[in-house]
């Protein structure tokens, strides 16, 4: 059975129809995988991490299938959340920070070599 690991790197903030796409073709992919039963770890990285406050509003157009894909989110990257200034969204938006990783200068990150030492394929969005 294959393994992949979907990496948001969208940013939610610059409100563009590209980013918001990027964003849904992660979230289709997850969805379609899961269908069949496949191991899917979706992470928010990087800008992406603006996603997490945005997708639990009931009329963002990805509620819907983010909450339908949920199960396969693993969380959002914890040093990137503090870089990109949204730490205090994503805990209230109930997100895992994830800071698993020592990387100097930050808080610790998502540790996605570990992904492919796992045997995942990486998807980038």
């Amino acid at each position: 059975m294959s393994k992949t690991a979907i990496v948001i790197f969208a940013d939610a903030k610059s409100g563009s129809e590209e980013a918001l796409g990027r964003l849904f073709n992660a979230l289709f992919v997850a969805y379609e995988l899961q269908e069949k039963k496949q191991t899917v770890a979706v992470i928010f990285q990087g800008a992406g991490v603006r996603w997490a406050s945005e997708l639990i509003k009931p009329e963002h157009p990805a509620n819907t299938l983010y909450k339908a894909i949920q199960p396969s989110v693993v969380g959002v990257c914890g040093g990137c959340a503090d870089v990109f200034g949204a730490t205090e969204e994503a805990t209230e938006a109930g997100a895992q920070l994830i800071r698993e990783k020592a990387i100097p200068g930050t808080s610790g990150i998502i540790d996605l070599s570990k992904y492919l030492d796992d045997g995942y394929r990486l998807l980038t969005f």
